[in-house]
């Protein structure tokens, strides 16, 4: 069963709120919500300099067309001074055309924009096997659709672990939780620059 898990990590009344709005890979896939990397965030920001509450509206399982009909209420209800998009690995997993994947990434962003919030969105590749003509399209979307759009596109985290098996769990595909400290890291780095 599907459920959303909202996280407030609150590090002083000044604090911006970030939302992260992902899928399985941000929502601490089979494993404790307070070992997954949103939740180790708050802290690897604080670190740098930047307090911020957490909003996770991540649900294993989402498309772009999931997180599109789920967004407005999280707008509506959190107000984030920042989202950051990590949607789009189920679509290529499932095989979306990617002009549909481009399509609702974009009404991702402009409706989080016309929301008040600034956008980052994180770039997301498919596994080679789903062969090169299609990995390369949907690899394509992100930064297409960051220039369009004018936002600030962040690299996969998954790049620097997919191959490390100690990190990764046996399906290949999702983070195991020794790999979550680092994923939070990862980001809080790439995040921090653009606060």
């Amino acid at each position: 069963m599907l459920s959303l898990i909202i996280l407030f990590f609150s590090f002083n009344a000044s604090a911006s709120n970030l939302l992260i709005l992902g899928d399985s890979l941000s929502a601490g896939y089979q494993m404790p919500i307070e070992k997954a990397w949103p939740t180790l965030l708050r802290e690897e920001l604080a670190q740098r300099g930047h307090p911020m509450t957490i909003i996770n509206g991540s649900i294993s399982g989402d498309t772009t067309g999931n997180g599109l009909t789920r967004l407005p209420s999280l707008l509506q209800q959190h107000k984030p001074d920042y989202v950051l998009i990590e949607l789009g690995a189920n679509d290529g997993l499932r095989g979306f055309p990617p002009k549909l994947i481009k399509n609702n990434l974009e009404k991702l962003i402009t409706t989080s924009q016309d929301n008040g919030a600034k956008v980052i969105l994180m770039q997301i590749q498919v596994p080679p096997n789903y062969g090169k003509r299609y990995t390369q399209a949907f690899a394509q979307i992100y930064p297409t659709v960051s220039k369009r759009e004018n936002v600030d596109l962040i690299p996969f985290f998954l790049t620097e672990i997919i191959t490390n098996n100690d990190l990764m769990m046996q399906d290949g595909l999702h983070p195991k939780a020794k790999a979550q400290p680092w994923i939070a890291k990862f980001v809080a780095d790439e995040l921090t620059p653009l606060l």
